[in-house]
């Protein structure tokens, strides 16, 4: 005997056995789908087609901010179900929104602005309805890590992001550090109130002659992309009026040059020619050994 069962999200209508749970091959024994959603920064123009479509489609809304989320939704038309679902949520409210996705329900992620679960919450959900075996389907978009990369004109094939530092303590400290000896280029989010104290500290580590690119309110109207010395941005924004999203992209810590002396080459290429390796192969493995370039290695081998 069958009956029928309504999902928590309150809007769809599952058939199920008598015992209440889902009944085989009924719609309820399929699980729905949890989509981790990117958000425009600022600009509407920046939701992607799929994004609306799904939007328009999905049973319920875990929205970081439930007002941003519902202007958002009514630019697109869609009435979803919105719950509030943020970095202080209860446990309750994760359960609440695995029990939704259980019975078939499907779920839309979204925070403020940009990418869920990037230096913003939904890791957690994400875990655990991946451990429950629900599907996680990524809808990508705007991101303010990588809109900031793609205007700050520093290297951006590889490098560190480290979200919020925290406000004080060890942590702090010991991220600051890390900041200025990273190889690669970093990128750190900042508070308005915030960001004179953080390039102070930042010029303090790495110096204040190290270059870094603040960018502020991207996408939206009153956007700007400031780019200079640690010291010199620390000089502008002690006096300018600071509001908005800050995205701050800071370049990696200076290569010393590696000093290697012929002599020393010399000796090095001495050793491996005793063992039987060829000029060139120990021109290759100097250079490598080394850090120096296989043209010179080359020249010092074949001149011994």
């Amino acid at each position: 005997m069958f009956g029928y069962g309504v999902c928590p999200c309150g809007r769809r209508r599952f058939r199920v056995g008598g015992s209440g749970e889902p009944g085989h091959g009924a719609v309820g024994a399929v699980k729905g789908k949890l989509y981790v959603m990117a958000t425009p920064l600022g600009n509407l123009g920046d939701l992607s087609v799929r994004a609306a479509e799904v939007l328009q489609s999905v049973d319920v809304v875990a929205a970081e901010d439930t007002r941003r989320s519902r202007t958002l939704l009514q630019h697109v038309g869609a009435r979803p179900r919105v719950v509030s679902y943020h970095a202080h949520s209860s446990a309750s409210r994760t359960d609440e929104l695995l029990e939704t996705l259980q019975v078939g329900g499907s779920v839309a992620l979204l925070t403020d602005a940009g990418t869920p679960a990037v230096s913003d919450p939904g890791s957690d959900l994400v875990r655990r309805a991946r451990a429950a075996d629900i599907e996680v389907v990524a809808v990508p978009g705007p991101s303010a890590v990588a809109a900031a990369l793609s205007v700050a004109g520093l290297p951006a094939d590889r490098f560190t992001f480290f979200g919020f530092l925290p406000r004080k303590g060890g942590e702090r400290t010991r991220l600051l550090r890390a900041i200025a000896g990273s190889p690669w280029t970093v990128v750190v989010f900042e508070a308005p109130p915030r960001l004179v104290r953080l390039l102070e500290d930042l010029a303090e580590v790495c110096g204040g002659d190290r270059h870094v690119v603040v960018a502020r309110e991207l996408t939206k109207l009153h956007e700007e992309v400031r780019a200079g010395t640690l010291e010199e941005l620390e000089g502008y924004y002690r006096e300018a009026r600071v509001k908005g999203e800050i995205t701050l992209v800071i370049s990696s810590a200076p290569v010393e040059p590696n000093v290697v002396s012929e002599e020393e080459i010399r000796a090095r290429a001495r050793e491996l020619l005793k063992e039987g390796m060829s000029r060139r192969d120990v021109a290759a493995w100097l250079a490598e050994e080394l850090d120096v370039s296989r043209k010179e290695t080359y020249r010092v081998v074949t001149s011994l």
